[in-house]
């Protein structure tokens, strides 16, 4: 089956032109009135006509030309344009396309699943933040196409201006992401919003890109199965079962005061489905390629977080970095994710193992790619919500890494303490860390979230406390301490800060 994927992904870009027609000049939906342009880059405009045509395209006191090629497609750079409009982009060939409003500044992308897919109007104080929202160079594309076996190249969505009238439907991180931006950098800010609830890591990344890591072969080996061995006649017929199971299911929960459950889904066939690996890229990215961006954000992480799953995130986190940096031909463009909030039930145990605390590992591991970085935001989440309501933070985070590390704005903290180093001495372990930003602080009375063990590793919880940049680790229980960890649970209770205000990534150092 990969062959055969292989051979469809490479012959995709003729197979998916021949609808289009060259009869008109077209453009992927990512040009449309109210976009947002990279500054301060040679930004590309392409898109499609008539073999061997010549098309010009305009913006302010520019025009660029070029041909099509033999296959329709053509494409050129626009030279450097600075922070500022509106202008209108103008592409002509045989027809003219006319795109208005058009404003030049800081474009990012925010994809993942459904953190990232969560609107302002679920948002914390959603009618204070609304009444707020009247920031006419912020502008939002939402990539509203669907799931595609095939690598797609125009796209659906149309920009939006925000305004009370629209930012409910704005995703909530990257929102209060781009306004942070906005208001301290004081350009205008694009942001492109392609992301799916529920959906894993291995369908944002290309097959191409992930198909050869042995790792995955477990991973494919299964959808290969569950696809030759799919019954749509049997499936179906369970499917009818499964609905009516859900009214009962659905009553007995209303008359109960309970949750909903969700509605079952309509069969259909695995490679077609927006988890199979790959599809969400061919359907979702791809379009998007190479519209020019200073970077992404990336919140997700849920969906993979299961036994077998979790394991490998960090390599499959790694490789969609690495697989849209190369696609996009930007080089190591800036890339920042979320690393996964507190949830499910508060910690009682030192240490509790899970593929929820593997993922958050897994996340930290991948700092090592250049210009990337992690908000973290272990004491933002809901013990009973995998949607946390506070997505201000969120994107606050996500701002300040930005703003630190893209815009070198040094006085901003990019991120929260993060563990360099440990040394035993005696009954104590010594901890260093990265990003004290002002001094480590605890958010309590005690300093909390530290865990301690010998060779035996029966871990206890451990004494701790804050001397200048490190914090020191000890028991009264463990004579001859070995190992820390901190914040290693689901829903950990920890209160090591820095001096901005953000909290500590959970670590370990026995790896």
């Amino acid at each position: 089956m990969l062959q055969k994927l292989k051979f469809s992904i490479s012959a995709t870009f003729f197979l998916t032109l021949a609808p289009l027609g060259f009869c008109d000049v077209k453009l992927p939906a990512i040009f449309s009135d109210h976009a947002v342009i990279q500054k301060d880059v040679q930004a590309p405009v392409w898109g499609w006509a008539e073999p061997n045509e010549e098309v010009t395209v305009k913006i302010g006191m520019q025009s660029q030309s070029t041909k099509a090629g033999a296959d329709g497609k053509w494409k050129l750079k626009l030279d450097k344009l600075s922070a500022g409009g509106p202008h209108t982009l103008e592409i002509k060939g045989k027809n003219t396309i006319t795109i208005k409003d058009v404003l030049i500044g800081e474009v990012w992308l925010g994809s993942g699943q459904s953190n990232m897919a969560m609107t302002v109007n679920r948002c914390l104080n959603y009618e204070k933040e609304q009444a707020a929202a009247n920031f006419p160079q912020l502008r939002m594309f939402r990539e509203s196409s669907g799931v595609s076996t095939q690598p797609q190249f125009v796209g659906a969505g149309k920009w939006e201006v925000c305004t009370p009238e629209t930012v409910g439907g704005f995703s909530g991180t990257a929102y209060f992401f781009g306004r942070e931006l906005h208001q301290v950098l004081k350009v205008p800010v694009g942001l492109i919003n392609s992301s799916v609830g529920g959906t894993p890591v291995e369908s944002w990344t290309s097959m191409e890109a992930q198909k050869d890591f042995k790792e995955l072969k477990p991973l494919f080996d299964r959808w290969q199965k569950l696809d030759a061995d799919f019954n749509l006649v049997k499936a179906e017929a369970q499917y009818k079962i499964d609905l009516e199971n859900h009214k009962i299911a659905a009553k007995k929960a209303k008359d109960d005061g309970k949750p909903i459950p969700r509605v079952p889904q309509k069969p259909n066939q695995p490679r077609l489905n927006n988890h199979f690996p790959g599809n969400l890229f061919n359907g979702k990215i791809s379009p998007l390629i190479p519209y020019a961006i200073k970077g992404a954000i990336w919140y997700q992480g849920e969906s993979n977080a299961g036994k077998g799953s979790a394991e490998v995130y960090g390599l499959q986190l790694a490789a969609l970095i690495n697989d849209w940096r190369s696609r996009w031909g930007q080089g190591d463009f800036y890339f920042a994710w979320v690393q996964l909030p507190n949830f499910h039930k508060l910690q009682t145990d030192p240490i509790e193992e899970s593929g929820w605390v593997t993922v958050r590992e897994e996340m930290a591991n991948t700092l090592k790619l250049p210009n990337t970085g992690m908000a973290i935001t272990t004491d933002v989440g809901e013990a009973n919500d995998i949607h946390p309501k506070d997505k201000q933070n969120v994107g606050k985070r996500l701002a300040m890494w930005a703003l630190a590390k893209a815009y070198n704005q040094e006085k901003i903290a990019s991120s929260g303490p993060l563990f360099s180093s440990h040394e035993v001495k005696g009954k104590e372990v010594i901890i260093r860390f990265t990003n004290t930003n002002g001094g480590l602080k605890s958010s309590g009375p005690e300093l909390k979230g530290f865990a301690i063990a010998g060779a035996d590793k029966k871990w206890k919880f451990a004494n701790a406390r804050i001397e200048g940049e490190t914090v020191i680790v000890s028991s009264p229980d463990i004579n001859a301490p070995l190992m820390v960890r901190f914040a290693w649970a689901d829903n950990p209770i920890a209160t090591l800060f820095n001096g901005a205000g953000i909290p500590a990534a959970p670590f370990r150092t026995d790896k």
